[in-house]
């Protein structure tokens, strides 16, 4: 059962609905399965009032599809009947997995791709729905959230057209900067943190931690992550380290102005396990560098926890960094598509995400608060002090 049951003394808003687009399908199956089996244990006293009609059925998943023609054109269908239901649509706007014909070549789904299937089947929807909720993990477009001289807007652009076709709320996680929701300032929009799930899989993954200012630290790569840092470092009573980025503004290579340097600000590393926290890992260059610049100063182990993990160039790095020492772990989430080249490397910790959303969407669909679910600090310390009294035996 959900551990927030509040919200069963109210009715639902409408008739739950989740459409996991092609991209976020076995992410669909898992918060299905949950919602399935909560709200058949769950019982209310207002159960056989026509406000709770269809409230429990087997399957909560809405039937879409984005087929295209030859030419690469697409359609959003709706093969079951939405009239009346609060619908959550999931989209993974990086899942490069999915391909589709174009003119007779194989093309991979590019981010762009995905933005299009999902307003599709907002169009699709034509209206009937009670209420639209995007459920978007990965942000698109959220790297390109503000202007530095003449470029365009993309991610304020996606928000603004989203929520002029009905759409209105938006749940992402750990944007790459939240403030993007200054474009849509009448809009619901949650920027939802992973700090909670990334501690309990670090837990259950590692056996012998000492979670205390003495041996663990907590390391932000960059400016731009210092505020993830910061609350993680809080919340676990540890201290916290930046590397800031010393880059070279005279020349731009892949689109940005290449690194030159990390330097690094903050107390002692010897000896002591750092956790590098941050919300995506890339082509994961960074990442291995503040790692080896870490080793150098006499880290003991370092785990990697960031949000989403999209490896852009592949895991030969990682392989290498994991070999040589330089790196013990890395946790990323299943809100975006893993390979299952990624899902079998000794250094990985997948960190499961489905229950999480699910519990979002259950108390959504009452019209209930939220902000036990998004402020984790007490089930963070009541999972460390049991992970230190298992381990003090």
């Amino acid at each position: 059962m959900p551990r927030d049951e509040r919200h069963t003394a109210t009715i639902p808003y409408g008739t739950l609905g989740i459409v996991p687009l092609k991209s976020c399908s076995k992410m669909g199956e898992k918060v299905d399965d949950y919602l399935v089996q909560w709200r058949e244990q769950r019982e209310h006293e207002n159960q056989s009032n026509l406000a709770f009609s269809g409230y429990k059925r087997d399957s909560y998943v809405v039937s879409a599809s984005t087929p295209r023609f030859g030419s690469g054109e697409g359609k959003g269908v709706l093969n079951d009947s939405i009239r009346g239901y609060d619908l959550y649509i999931m989209v993974d706007v990086c899942n490069y997995s999915i391909e589709y014909s174009l003119c007779g070549t194989t093309n991979h789904m590019s981010p762009d791709d995905h933005y299009a299937d999902l307003k599709r089947v907002i169009a699709a929807a034509g209206g009937k729905a009670r209420r639209i909720n995007v459920i978007m993990p990965f942000l698109y477009e959220s790297r390109q959230h503000k202007r530095s001289g003449r470029e365009s807007l993309d991610c304020a652009l996606m928000l603004q057209e989203l929520t002029a076709m009905g759409v209105e709320n938006i749940i992402t996680f750990d944007a790459h900067d939240p403030r993007v929701h200054n474009s849509i300032p009448l809009k619901g929009f949650e920027s939802v943190s992973c700090t909670y799930q990334f501690i309990k899989y670090l837990l259950l993954g590692v056996d012998d931690l000492h979670i205390d200012s003495e041996h663990m630290m907590v390391i932000s790569p960059d400016e731009g992550g210092m505020g993830r840092a910061v609350y993680f470092a809080n919340v676990l009573g540890l201290d916290m380290g930046m590397f800031y980025k010393r880059r070279d503004y005279t020349k731009i290579v892949n689109g940005r102005n290449p690194i030159v340097a990390h330097e690094f600000l903050g107390t002692n590393v010897e000896g002591k396990d750092v956790i590098i926290i941050d919300d995506m890992i890339s082509s994961g260059e960074s990442m291995i560098d503040v790692a080896s610049e870490l080793k150098k100063r006499g880290a003991s182990r370092v785990f990697c926890a960031t949000t989403f993990g999209l490896f852009t160039n592949g895991f030969d790095k990682f392989d290498e960094a994991y070999e040589k020492g330089i790196i013990d772990k890395i946790l990323t989430t299943n809100l975006v598509y893993q390979p299952d080249e990624l899902l079998s490397k000794p250094w990985y910790i997948n960190v499961d995400m489905s229950k999480y959303m699910a519990l979002l969407i259950d108390t959504l669909n009452h019209d209930s608060s939220i902000s036990d679910l998004l402020n984790p600090v007490d089930r963070i310390q009541k999972r460390v002090k049991e992970y230190n009294e298992r381990y003090a035996k």
